[in-house]
């Protein structure tokens, strides 16, 4: 049980899927572009397709949690508004969402002619993290033909750690980046699976817990990072559940419980950001009649599934630091995986 892909290290009580990723929700893939030049550029662009069909036609249900608003997402006002995601979601530095949110409305266009003309426009989802500490973040290096290829590059085996949008992220002392865990959740004795994905860029060295173990706290004099909470993380999770966007509300706010657990309090100048959809309900664009029709849960039954929730953000956050290998970045600065820390 707990976190495989050769960690050796148990989170919570849950049982993973069979990849430990949020790949494990059906028809969910992810792809990373990783944009490395010298040691000054550190950076790329990560992801997230909810399924492999046409976003803007067939949208999935969503919800978005803003636990600390410090933070740039693009796309969460529609979102709130109507309950659902229509572009894959991009996830990459602070100053570079212009250009991604650029290229994913090419990518939008280039799939449906109607967009603008005979039909709306489209709300383009892009989600960031300051990598300034070991990347040239002024220097604008996220191109429209990483977010392109990142989105082609999508499937359902992809690495974890300092890749894609993770590439130049820092977390709690350590080096940090993309993290996925995934929990299956039994309910009327069927399988169904709670997938979350994090680009982890947050919290106080010093501050790191495992499973309720405060590790940071036991190598503190050997870390060296910001001594306050700050930086940013954006947590997704995905489930193949049939849920409301009250629901899925509902779930977006577990991801603070993950978050809390591994050492942050969403200090003042961190952006701590979740978002949840499912794949079981959808919107489409094109709907015949007035109505759609929707399944959800009842909320006497749903504490299982913010429980995984929790355990899976939990989870893909020390994943993140797990798989982060030590970067040398801007200006020399040495950030240390944490994996040199570990027994």
């Amino acid at each position: 049980m707990g976190m495989e892909k050769s960690s050796g290290i148990r989170i919570g009580k849950g049982t993973p899927g069979k990849r430990n990723l949020i790949t494990d929700v059906p028809g969910v893939t992810v792809g990373h572009v990783t944009v490395r030049d010298g040691k000054d550029v550190n950076t790329g662009v990560t992801a997230i397709l909810p399924h492999p069909g046409n976003l803007f036609r067939d949208k999935v249900m969503a919800a978005a949690a803003v636990l600390n608003g410090f933070g740039k997402t693009m796309g969460l006002i529609q979102v709130e508004e109507l309950g659902t995601i229509e572009t894959p979601i991009i996830l990459t530095n602070t100053l570079s969402i212009g250009t991604a949110a650029t290229a994913l409305i090419q990518y939008m266009l280039a799939q449906n002619e109607d967009i603008g003309r005979t039909t709306g426009t489209v709300n383009p989802l892009v989600c960031e993290c300051n990598d300034g500490g070991l990347n040239d973040i002024r220097g604008l290096h996220i191109k429209e033909e990483h977010v392109f290829d990142a989105i082609a590059n999508a499937s359902e085996t992809f690495a974890e750690g300092a890749v894609g949008s993770g590439t130049g992220m820092r977390c709690l002392g350590f080096k940090g980046g993309i993290g996925s865990a995934s929990r299956i959740v039994e309910l009327d004795g069927k399988n169904y699976t709670v997938g979350a994905l994090v680009m982890s860029n947050f919290g106080a060295a010093g501050d790191l817990m495992i499973d309720g173990r405060h590790v940071g706290r036991e190598i503190q004099e050997k870390l060296d990072g910001e001594k306050k909470d700050q930086g940013s993380i954006i947590m997704l999770i995905a489930t193949d559940i049939p849920l409301s966007e009250r629901q899925l509300k509902r779930v977006a706010r577990r991801a603070g419980v993950g978050l809390a657990r591994t050492g942050s309090y969403y200090g003042n100048g961190s952006g701590d950001i979740a978002i949840a959809f499912t794949t079981a309900n959808r919107v489409p664009h094109d709907n015949k009649g007035a109505f759609v029709e929707m399944k959800m849960m009842a909320d006497s039954s749903i504490d299982p599934v913010l429980a995984m929730s929790a355990e899976a953000v939990e989870e893909a956050i020390i994943s993140s630091l797990y798989h982060a290998a030590t970067t040398t970045g801007r200006d020399g600065r040495v950030q240390h995986g944490l994996r040199e820390y570990l027994d």
